[in-house]
């Protein structure tokens, strides 16, 4: 298959080109585009045929339900049947923007799309191409990340083009994503409402608005055996190639440990994820993620790291943790769901 690549500014995008990318959709095919979050890889939400394809290119277990961006308010009547009101609390303080809710689905909603399930995810992306791209499809597009199942998640259109070129009609190259972990995903058919994954509205900002509950999966503690209610909750996800080994604890108990891992691992290609006021303990190959004082640069860069030591072939890869306040929370999920190994220094 042959893949078309078309470059679009965020900030000012082409119709024109979007309107190429938006007929393809139309038709059946899989686009990848940028969000505010990640990239996507979308179908027609309304086309089963289509959305089946996204399973099928990613790889992806036919149990993980997908989610559903819209770029009309009105579109949450047409795919939920029941909205309660804190959907429109939510919907009015942080849409459009990084995150997803869950409400029951109306029979519109195909059963490819919500893995047989009888809720499905809506969010509106915060993406000047996302939202023209859904507006010009005239549907609401099913998308996950655009990788390989279980591979860090695209930041950039050059980590689409490494996963999906010639497997996919066309890639939208947007530029960089600007916060770098998934949406947040709470699901408001129970009450409280639950936290199934955290991401780009944290925790405490949903607390201001709506009495809300942690779902034990969302500091990815615990081991989920059964059907997933929320992309990103069950499998192995964000995994580099190399196994991963995370040190949480007090940041000078980390960099103890983190020094004893290299020492015990002498003759391996190792790589590091240091921050700016750590990177000078651990010797070469470090990797700066950002700084402790500023999580949202750590959440911007972590997918690009684990791939940029992917290209590296490095034997083994060893990241400080961080605390689970704020956005450090979807950090630290994400760095739990790729590692192989978690040990508290």
């Amino acid at each position: 298959m042959e893949t078309r690549i078309i470059k679009i500014d965020q900030i000012n995008p082409d119709i024109k080109k979007i309107k190429i990318a938006a007929n393809i959709i139309k038709r059946g095919g899989l686009v990848a585009f940028p969000t505010e979050t990640v990239y996507g890889l979308g179908a027609n939400t309304l086309n089963s045929e289509a959305v089946f394809k996204i399973f099928k290119v990613k790889n992806r277990p036919a149990d993980n339900p997908l989610i559903n961006h819209i770029a009309d308010k009105e579109w949450i009547y047409k795919l939920a049947e029941k909205v309660p009101e804190e959907a429109i609390i939510l919907a009015e303080a942080f849409w459009p923007g990084p995150l997803t809710m869950i409400f029951k689905k109306r029979k519109i909603v195909p059963d490819v799309v919500t893995a047989g399930l009888k809720t499905t995810a809506i969010r509106m992306p915060k993406n000047k191409i996302a939202l023209n791209l859904i507006k010009y499809s005239q549907c609401p597009i099913a998308a996950p990340s655009a990788n390989l199942s279980g591979k860090p998640s695209p930041t950039t259109a050059d980590h689409v083009i490494h996963d999906l070129y010639k497997k996919i009609e066309c890639i939208i190259d947007g530029g960089k994503t600007n916060i770098g972990v998934e949406s947040t995903v709470i699901d408001l058919t129970v009450h409280p409402p639950l936290l199934l994954r955290p991401g780009g509205v944290t925790y405490e900002m949903l607390r201001d608005f709506i009495d809300i509950k942690l779902h034990p999966s969302a500091e990815a503690m615990i081991k989920f055996d059964k059907k997933p209610e929320s992309p990103g909750m069950k499998y192995r996800h964000y995994a580099p190639k190399a196994d991963l080994i995370l040190v949480e604890g007090e940041i000078d108990n980390i960099i103890k440990k983190i020094q004893e891992i290299c020492e015990e691992n002498r003759g391996k290609k190792i790589g590091i994820i240091a921050t700016e006021e750590t990177k000078e303990f651990y010797g070469n190959n470090v990797r700066i993620i950002g700084s402790r004082k500023d999580i949202r640069t750590v959440a911007v860069n972590l997918f690009r790291i684990l791939r940029d030591f992917d290209n590296e072939g490095v034997d083994l890869i060893v990241s400080e943790g961080f605390s689970t306040r704020g956005l450090g929370l979807a950090v630290m999920n994400r760095l739990r769901k790729a590692a192989k190994t978690v040990i508290r220094a």
